[in-house]
């Protein structure tokens, strides 16, 4: 097994934990219908829509603040950055510190 499905395994396990905790039973109760538990997974992926549309506008913001520093770059000769030939070196990975710094 990958270092990232132990990750998964592991959340899962203090997931059951959680909700062992929360509501005094596990997955293996019987006192929902079947139509109750489509009725729950139906609202957990509602709730998954609405945390993925909020990630998707985050990452359109993250993409257009870099389109914006990568013309501001273009036009201005840097001194000190990561610009080869006008072109940004910015990554993903970034730094808020070294995006500041970049901004002139």
């Amino acid at each position: 097994m990958s270092k990232i499905e132990q990750k998964v395994v592991h959340k899962i396990l203090k997931r059951a934990e959680v909700g062992k905790s929360k509501y005094g039973t596990t997955m293996e109760r019987v006192d929902l219908s079947s139509l109750e538990w489509l009725i729950h997974a139906q609202e957990e992926a509602m709730d998954l829509a609405v945390y993925l549309e909020k990630l998707i506008g985050l990452e359109k913001e993250l993409l257009l603040a870099k389109k914006l520093i990568d013309e501001k770059q273009k036009k201005q000769s840097c001194k000190n950055c990561r610009c080869e030939g006008g072109v940004s070196k910015w990554t993903r990975t970034s730094s808020l510190e070294e995006l500041d710094s970049e901004k002139g």
